[in-house]
């Protein structure tokens, strides 16, 4: 009898234990975006899996900090929540940057484990050009 009031406790504690090995692995993101119909303004997908396990993960909540390395602190972009897209691992998020450039994302995840993960990225024209009205450099030719 003292057997079988003792199998629920071992269960419960089996899927506690799982729980929280999935929940403490680390996560990886692939991200890829791609620009809107707006200029300066990017729909970007992130694809979150686990480091070790490579399996995708699901039900995490996560929101997307940007920053320019040429110019910290320059920017005040406001963080924008991760939004599931309803297959597996896949996140959405629209981006609204200030100008083009090379931009460090900073994903800052808060359930199911707290964890960060950077990835840099490098958003519109060629390096060198501008997106800045009145800011163009046009080569000039000589004959």
């Amino acid at each position: 009898m003292r057997l079988i009031s003792l199998l629920p406790t071992a269960l419960a504690a089996s899927l506690i234990l799982a729980a929280t090995t999935q929940a403490a692995e680390r996560a990886r993101a692939d991200v890829e975006c791609m620009p809107s119909d707006q200029l300066l303004i990017y729909d970007c997908m992130i694809m979150l899996t686990g480091r070790k396990s490579g399996a995708a993960l699901d039900g995490v909540e996560f929101t997307v900090n940007m920053n320019m390395p040429s110019m910290p602190m320059a920017h005040n972009v406001k963080p924008v929540k991760a939004m599931p897209t309803g297959k597996s691992g896949m996140y959405h998020v629209r981006l609204e940057l200030e100008m083009h450039g090379e931009w460090i994302l900073k994903m800052d995840v808060s359930s199911p484990a707290r964890d960060t993960i950077i990835h840099k990225l490098h958003f519109g024209t060629a390096m060198g050009e501008s997106d800045m009205p009145g800011m163009e450099h046009e080569e000039q030719k000589t004959e």
